[in-house]
């Protein structure tokens, strides 16, 4: 009951300070509430929001993909290289670089649930290597003239105003709710980022967990690459370069605890509209990118300083007032023997 209740107080602390962004945002611009400012707000982020939902799950579990963003980079390099070379139809290229997204999302976690590898580790290493990958198949150029078709998908609205990428984060992060709350392999999630080793001697698969995990965050960082290149119409070899810092501020700023085991998308979701609208806000105000930056870096050091905070209140207070109905026994204070010793 108390862990519900510093739960509700972590997303309605959450839903203060949106209000306050907000605020803020209204006071800056008289265009800010308009919808076009809302939907360009979420298109300009959403390949970044599509990976936050994954790694929320990753991170719940006990481990981190440090590499999406080089993964990202990595995918659209593949669509890239292949449509300049005419090997094969662009069709073709967008599902090899969707492959080659799982793929390295199946490297990672053999390392990690196979051989017993920190994910830490590893992922930096994916992070280094996946983004060399993209700068040789890309070089010093921009590869772009994608078909009309693919630039439509990226650019254009597909239903009403919304636009594949914002229709497929809005189904992502319903069904990976679904996934995470209502199903076995969700509440394994949480066993395995609370404790392994209890986990394993429950009979949970806890290598096949991790290995499911950070395969699929492989697969959905490639996805939001490719998405990301039909936005942009043209691939360089830093696209995505420096994304993993805000996608894993969105997940920790939302209560997500860096340890694991704990944690839900209701909080990641309000950390994400904090993040778009301050960032929305600091770019009305005409601050330098370079200045946000610091921002969002501060914000990812006070996710994790928080919830640390949270835990040791909850801590004391659970020391401090018995349960319901909870009897405690009286604590006698020490006696002294007085008696002389012989």
């Amino acid at each position: 009951m108390r862990d519900r209740v510093l739960r509700w107080r972590t997303e309605l602390l959450l839903a203060a300070i949106l209000v306050a962004v907000v605020a803020v945002n209204v006071s800056l611009s008289p265009f800010y509430l308009r919808t076009g400012n809302f939907v360009n707000m979420f298109q300009l982020s959403i390949e970044k929001v599509i990976v936050a939902v994954i790694m929320t799950l990753v991170i719940v579990n006990g481990e981190i993909d440090l590499s999406v963003a080089s993964v990202m980079g990595f995918s659209a390099a593949v669509v890239a290289a292949l449509h300049d070379s005419g090997a094969v139809p662009f069709a073709v290229a967008v599902a090899v670089a969707l492959l080659a997204g799982a793929g390295a999302g199946l490297l990672h976690g053999l390392f990690v649930a196979r051989m017993g590898l920190p994910s830490l580790v590893v992922t930096i290493a994916g992070l280094i290597g996946f983004r060399g990958a993209a700068r040789i198949l890309t070089g010093d150029r921009s590869i772009g003239d994608f078909p009309e078709w693919f630039d439509r998908l990226g650019q254009e609205p597909l239903v009403g105003r919304f636009s594949l990428a914002l229709l497929l984060f809005v189904v992502g992060i319903v069904v990976a709710g679904v996934v995470l709350q209502r199903t076995a392999f969700g509440r394994s999630v949480y066993v395995i980022g609370n404790n392994a080793e209890v986990a394993r001697y429950s009979g949970i698969g806890v290598a096949r967990v991790k290995l499911v995990l950070l395969t699929t965050s492989g697969f959905v960082a490639g996805l939001a690459g490719v998405l990301f290149a039909a936005r942009l119409g043209s691939v360089r070899g830093n696209l995505a370069e420096g994304f993993e810092l805000d996608i894993i501020t969105m997940v920790l700023l939302g209560g997500v605890s860096i340890f694991g085991g704990s944690g839900n998308l209701v909080g990641v979701a309000l950390s994400i509209l904090i993040i778009l609208n301050l960032r929305n806000g600091l770019g009305l105000a005409n601050i330098q990118a370079t200045t946000q930056t610091g921002i969002i870096g501060a914000l990812l050091i006070a996710s994790v300083l928080v919830p640390n905070l949270v835990v040791r209140f909850g801590r004391r207070w659970r020391r401090a007032a018995p349960e319901p109905g909870e009897v405690r026994p009286i604590q006698r204070p020490a006696t002294v023997d007085t008696r002389r010793k012989e």
